[in-house]
């Protein structure tokens, strides 16, 4: 083993003196006074140019948003349950329907309820005679107050029960508390049904409300009224318009995120509650955005990033501060100006100060046709 450490030692230091000697002849001068390379920043003196692509930096109106993920959700959803037991005598709504507010879904058997109201209504006649009567003999003094009484009592009594019976009969008629669509029955006349049993769901989707969470971090950014974007995969390669309408005032502890909700309009019910979506919020505008292609970043060590900027004909690395990224394009807070040509491809070729040669494409053709920048930026070889 010891052996084979040391050839494979003496293999290693080999290597290094070859690669070491070979960078020592490459950088010595050659006849006529030029090196074999140019280096960084040491002009490019006989080197032939590089061709390149570049672009402009520009500037552009670019949003300041955040994306995040969310679910819609109806405007309105409840599940329909009878109130008391009963046996289902009518189903007035076909699945999938839409209904308006107050419409009959489902009726009970209410024979047992109809006849408890005759009742309570004959009892009340009853009472309203009988107050009477003892109204006229009390006026005549023939009876006690408390007779009197006895009978306010009874007909206060007989309206209550009328009432009761009245409530009991509306129960066994379920109607629709708001205007909406209602979903896929499992019931059918005839089944006897429990009281708080689900019957039918009714959602209300012309509006569509949006809930979705972003970081707290941005909890100071957002506010009522911001609009925002959103994508479904349903519908792809569209886009609709909300607004955030409430945003919820605890911050959840386990994900360290806040929880808004935008709403939308839906009049046409293409989209339904329960979609996943992907959302855009715009949290500001900014008319005046410098703005390079993305391609045009060069990353470096130590978190830097440079772009070769062409300045009369070279190349020459121009460090720059980026920010927001949209479509391809990168913000440049600092480091260029607007007007400026940037390199978008071909870096991989270049260093500081070497000459390059613009290439452009034209793409009406399909052919590629180039041009060399000489130190008068307006001339074209």
């Amino acid at each position: 083993m010891s052996s084979r450490r040391a050839l494979f030692i003496a293999l290693c230091v080999s290597a290094l003196v070859g690669v070491a000697g070979y960078a020592w002849y490459a950088n010595q001068p050659r006849p006529g006074g030029t090196a074999a390379a140019p280096s960084a920043g040491g002009g490019g003196a006989g080197q032939a140019p590089v061709p390149v692509e570049v672009a402009t930096a520009q500037r552009l109106a670019m949003a300041d948003d955040v994306s995040a993920v969310g679910s819609l959700v109806s405007n309105e959803s409840v599940v329909l349950r009878p109130e008391i037991a009963g046996r289902i005598s009518r189903i007035a709504f076909r699945d999938g329907e839409a209904v308006q507010r107050g419409a009959l879904l489902i009726e009970l058997d209410s024979a047992v309820q109809r006849a408890e109201l005759q009742q309570a209504r004959a009892t009340l006649t009853l009472a309203q005679a009988n107050s009477r009567r003892t109204e006229d003999l009390f006026v005549r003094k023939f009876v006690s107050q408390s007779s009197r009484d006895t009978a306010r009592a009874e007909l206060d009594l007989a309206r209550a029960g009328v009432d009761l019976a009245q409530a009991r009969l509306d129960r066994t008629v379920i109607r629709a508390p708001f205007a909406g669509v209602v979903g896929i029955r499992s019931v059918s006349p005839g089944d006897f049904v429990k009281d708080g049993e689900a019957l039918i769901n009714l959602e209300d989707i012309a509006t569509l409300k949006l809930d979705f969470r972003l970081p707290e971090l941005y909890l100071d950014r957002v506010q009522l009224g911001q609009s925002l974007e959103l994508a479904c995969d349903v519908l792809p390669g569209e886009t609709f318009a909300a607004r955030v309408d409430a945003i919820d005032p605890l911050v959840d502890a386990q994900g360290r995120a806040v929880r808004l909700r935008a709403s939308l309009a839906n009049p046409e019910g293409r989209l339904r509650p329960g979609v996943f979506a992907r959302v855009r919020l715009v949290l500001a505008e900014r008319p005046d955005v410098l703005v390079v292609p993305e391609a045009a970043l060069v990353p470096a060590p130590g978190n830097v990033q440079f772009v070769y900027q062409v300045v009369e004909g070279k190349a020459r690395r121009v460090n720059v501060t980026t920010g927001m990224r949209r479509e391809g394009q990168v913000e440049v807070a600092s480091g260029l100006e607007a007007g400026a040509q940037v390199v978008s491809a071909g870096q991989l070729k270049l260093r500081d100060g070497v000459p390059v040669r613009i290439v452009e494409q034209a793409a009406s053709a399909g052919v590629t046709t180039s041009r060399e920048v000489t130190s008068n930026p307006g001339v074209a070889r």
